[in-house]
């Protein structure tokens, strides 16, 4: 492999990094960040900084204007940089924003999550990241059950650290790291009997589900099937805990996605969009009798904590956004728009065979293409074995890479089904955009169906993006 050779060995000042040359910035991520979001990007066409944002568009340092529909993994509920938010954090700036004292802006953001979730989840731990709450979670249960085994589902993702990568259901991210966290089962999403199963022994301390698999490709469960794994729970004492940190905070039409089938889980976990895009913000949630189960109520607590736990600008936002859900009734919103942005995506279906299926709800929304119609076979391309996975992206690439330099969307395709495109943007988002959407995929669409011609146009970046280890070279 390539090596990066010496771009700089000066400390660099915000100023200049500011007003950088932006293929000479890129030279630094490639340096000493990972030169692979770097190919995907200059593939994709927006291997230029972004500047600006406001609502659903970024603006680039051309001064070129995206629609993002892909909003970091639907992080971006409320838009980028709304204004109410922006000024939470300027309310609270000479605050300290951590100190040792009473937290009160962490007691309103907790209550305020009590009032809108459902049941008695009253008691909340919050943290930094999705991945945290997760391993809060496998925490708590172990501690109130005092039983090893934690189960979840094929295709889940709840994260990367060690803990959450234990129940993440993707070989590739978990072999490096094995053996990881004991006591892990799999089952699959929907199937009631190999969950029961899996309860039997009664050896298990939680059940951690998704309410709609996001990374999975947008799959939602067979009606009823939230309320049963809710019995199946309770019947053998098994915490049931719903990863909400992708559907929560009025994603799917509801502040939490759970509350379509009226059930209430025992542990309930929030990230990505309780912190707006702005902030590190997520939330345990859970009642008080499994918080002091968990002793979680003593003074030295082994349950959980980080150092920016609740702190003052995190939280500050965070009850910004959830006046702003009240106030503008965000998640139906994002029902009546999801419901509308379905309806134009089925009609668009029948009219492109491409497309095999189309499912959601709210502003989570899939789109999943027959990978056996379109791919490098049919032109007769020979692609290295090494990059194998790569190719089976290729088409869902293509689309992706369409959108953006043609019709200005910035889309993204599932982790763990590289054949969905996933449609993720604010709740509030403009009708006008999801029409605008529905057309440039139509448009999109049709110029990929004569699928050679999309190839040989862009073989160039295909052939560069597969086979090349890294872009130094690119900006020697």
């Amino acid at each position: 492999m390539q090596q990066a050779t010496a771009i700089g060995t000066t400390v660099i000042g915000l100023e200049e990094a500011l007003r950088m040359d932006p293929q000479e910035s890129i030279r630094y991520e490639v340096q000493h960040l990972n030169p692979r979001i770097i190919k995907l990007l200059e593939f994709a066409g927006l291997a230029v900084p972004q500047v600006r944002a406001s609502g659903a568009y970024v603006w680039d340092r051309t001064g070129r204007r995206y629609i993002d529909l892909f909003g970091y993994a639907g992080s971006q509920n409320f838009g980028y940089n709304h204004p109410r938010l922006l000024a939470a954090m300027d309310r609270v700036a000479e605050m300290p924003n951590l100190a040792e004292g009473p937290n009160t802006l962490a007691g309103i953001l907790a209550h305020n999550l009590s009032v809108m979730l459902p049941g008695n989840l009253t008691r909340a731990y919050l943290g930094n990241s999705g991945t945290e709450a997760i391993d809060a979670a496998i925490k708590m249960a172990r501690a109130v059950t005092g039983r090893p085994g934690i189960v979840a589902c094929q295709a889940a993702f709840h994260g990367r650290s060690i803990g959450a990568l234990s129940l993440t259901d993707r070989a590739d991210y978990r072999q490096p790291f094995e053996p990881l966290v004991p006591g892990g089962r799999i089952v699959r999403f929907g199937d009631t009997e190999a969950l029961e199963r899996a309860l039997a022994d009664k050896a298990v301390a939680a059940y951690i589900v998704e309410p709609i698999q996001g990374e999975a490709g947008m799959i939602v469960p067979p009606p009823g099937y939230l309320a049963d794994v809710r019995a199946l729970c309770s019947k053998y004492g098994t915490l049931l805990v719903f990863d909400e940190i992708q559907t929560g905070v009025g994603r799917t039409g509801r502040f939490v996605a759970c509350q379509h089938e009226s059930v209430v889980p025992d542990c309930l976990l929030l990230g990505k969009g309780l912190g707006a895009g702005l902030m590190p913000l997520s939330a345990l949630l859970t009642t008080d009798d499994l918080w002091r189960a968990a002793h979680a109520d003593t003074s030295s607590s082994p349950f959980h904590f980080a150092t920016y736990s609740g702190n003052a600008r995190a939280c500050a936002v965070g009850i910004a956004a959830l006046e702003l859900m009240v106030e503008e009734n965000l998640a139906g919103q994002a029902e009546d728009s999801g419901n509308y942005l379905l309806r134009r995506l089925q009609d668009l279906q029948s009219r492109q065979p491409l497309i095999s299926a189309v499912r959601g709800r709210g502003m989570m929304v899939g789109l999943e293409f027959s990978s056996g119609k379109v791919g490098p076979g049919s032109v007769g391309m020979a692609v290295p074995a090494s990059a194998q996975g790569d190719a089976q992206q290729l088409f869902v690439g293509l689309l992706i890479r369409r959108l953006s330099r043609e019709h200005s969307i910035i889309t993204a395709n599932t982790l763990h089904n590289p054949n969905v495109l996933r449609l993720q943007p604010p709740l509030n988002v403009e009708r006008e955009v999801l029409d605008y959407t529905v057309d440039s995929l139509d448009k999109a669409l049709q110029y990929l169906s004569r699928f050679q011609e999309a190839m040989l146009e862009a073989l160039p970046d295909i052939m560069r993006f597969l086979q090349s280890d890294t872009l130094t070279g690119a900006f020697e």
